[in-house]
């Protein structure tokens, strides 16, 4: 297992270049990037300005026609390529991330094969880029066929590096575009490396990967006009100024996929001890919390709540905090000291809120920016850790004493991402899995994705959805031809 600080002296030797053009360019500028594990400067990060954006989007528009119409098997078969690349590296890949971000290797690891799985999950279901004959008129033919767009941005975030490095280009590289990564300013490393391994496999300018040590980089290719296309993952506050960017722009087609401040309802039929043991997981403690689709609340009946809770605590209190590269190691570190001191001042306005500690409740002491898994409390939904996403390890526990109360405490927020139900009464489950303001919902489960079946928001988690068939086609445009026969 590799050593954080061996590690660090090979990224910061590295020279660390941006995808451009099929080329491995500097940028005129770069920024030091720090690892939350150590707390030192671990790599010197290209720092593309608009002249790379230029750059990038000139390269991808010269190469997009050739692209898309390069054969759709022919496509797939090299995004197939990539996948096989990047599990070829999954140690090297999955270490830069820990590094990186601070996520524990395994989870990193995992990570890895899941961006890999996604690349290969959408060059399975090329040949469903089909039309449709609609039969209209009988003196005419009526088809439709799915065009790529042309030049298309993902901006992706920090939470997991490799993994939506790896599977976001998937989508749209299959249905024939030309893309242009923007990888998050926390955790570029691996997104770089990607760039190195798969450049020749591309033709040049179809694939360009960028940095940036803040918005402007992103804020470019947003408004670049050239750039008809864009899909971002991360925080509602910034999907909206993406939304304002464009739109003073030109006319482009925007999918957001935002934050949630996700509801588990556990009704009293429910087991406590399986309730307990999917809050722990449908909270992603091991993540330290930094995952849109987290179950951050948990709405109990009155009935489990002691017994629940109890068990919650004692679940949480027995992850081990520690080294990252550590595989005994439960919980990693939060990204970033901006997160750090964003999460611990969320541990105070709970407190000053009214909320209680169950478990947790404060950082842990040393270099890494890590937190203990936390569980609060004596929440009510006003609370500002009842409606705001933390986005971190901190459990928001409420209660409620009918069905109705319980739908009314989950859908109180502004968010829409996930919910998770727990009742062994089947009719209920439809019921309150219907009555849910949420695009993706688990009955009895929580945290696990389904490739194949469509993930996404409503309200402020977000417009469209992703890990299906819809997000290919999210990536063409649909034209209709009418042929006569007369």
């Amino acid at each position: 297992m590799p050593d954080a600080l061996a590690l660090t002296a090979d990224t910061l030797a590295h020279d660390w270049r941006l995808l451009i053009g099929g080329k491995l360019v500097p940028a005129k500028a770069t920024y030091e990037n720090p690892s939350p594990v150590t707390g030192k400067v671990i790599a010197h990060v290209p720092d593309a300005g608009s002249q790379e954006v230029d750059a990038a989007v000139t390269a991808a528009s010269q190469d997009f026609p050739a692209w898309a119409a390069t054969p759709i098997a022919e496509r797939a078969a090299i995004v197939r390529q990539i996948a096989a690349r990047v599990r070829e590296n999954a140690a090297e890949l999955a270490a830069l991330d820990t590094l990186d971000g601070g996520n524990i290797i395994r989870l990193a690891q995992d990570d890895v094969h899941r961006g890999a799985e996604m690349l290969e999950y959408f060059a399975d279901i090329a040949r469903a880029l089909t039309g449709d004959t609609v039969p209209v008129t009988a003196d005419a033919l009526h088809f439709t066929t799915h065009q790529p767009i042309g030049v298309v941005a993902r901006i992706i975030p920090y939470n997991h590096p490799i993994m939506f490095a790896a599977g976001k280009i998937a989508a749209p590289l299959v249905a024939g575009n030309s893309v242009i990564l923007k990888a998050p300013h926390q955790t570029p490393l691996s997104a770089l490396r990607l760039g190195e391994l798969v450049a020749d496999l591309l033709p040049e300018g179809v694939l360009s990967i960028l940095t940036g040590s803040g918005p402007a980089t992103g804020d470019a290719i947003v408004r670049h006009p050239d750039v008809r296309r864009i899909a971002f993952i991360g925080s509602a506050r910034t999907g909206l100024i993406i939304q304002r960017a464009a739109a003073e722009t030109s006319v482009k087609h925007v999918t957001l996929e935002l934050g949630g401040k996700n509801a588990m309802v556990a009704f009293p039929d429910a087991d406590p001890a399986e309730v307990a043991q999917s809050v722990v997981h449908g909270m992603n403690f091991s993540w330290s919390g930094q995952s849109c689709g987290s179950t951050t609340r948990l709405v109990v009946h009155e009935d489990i709540r002691p017994q629940v809770v109890a068990e919650v605590a004692r679940l949480a209190g027995g992850l081990r905090v520690g080294d990252p590269f550590d595989p005994a190691t439960d919980v990693g570190t939060l990204v970033s000291q901006d997160q750090f001191d964003k999460v611990t001042g969320y541990l105070e306005i709970a407190r000053g809120e009214g909320a209680s500690v169950a478990a947790g409740g404060s950082p842990v002491p040393g270099t890494a920016l890590a937190v203990e898994p936390t569980v609060f409390t004596d929440v009510t939904p006003d609370m500002r850790i009842a409606q705001e996403e933390v986005f971190g390890p901190v459990l928001s526990v409420l209660s409620f004493r009918d069905e109705a109360e319980a739908v009314r405490i989950a859908n109180s927020v502004e968010y829409g991402l996930t919910g998770s139900v727990w009742t062994n009464d089947l009719r209920r489950a439809h019921r309150v899995a219907n009555a849910l303001e949420a695009g993706y919902v688990w009955i009895n489960g929580s945290s696990t994705h389904y490739v194949g079946t469509p993930f996404g928001g409503v309200k402020s988690s977000g417009i469209g959805r992703e890990e299906c068939l819809e997000e290919l086609l999210s990536f063409t445009e649909t034209k209709a031809v009418h042929i006569s026969y007369a």
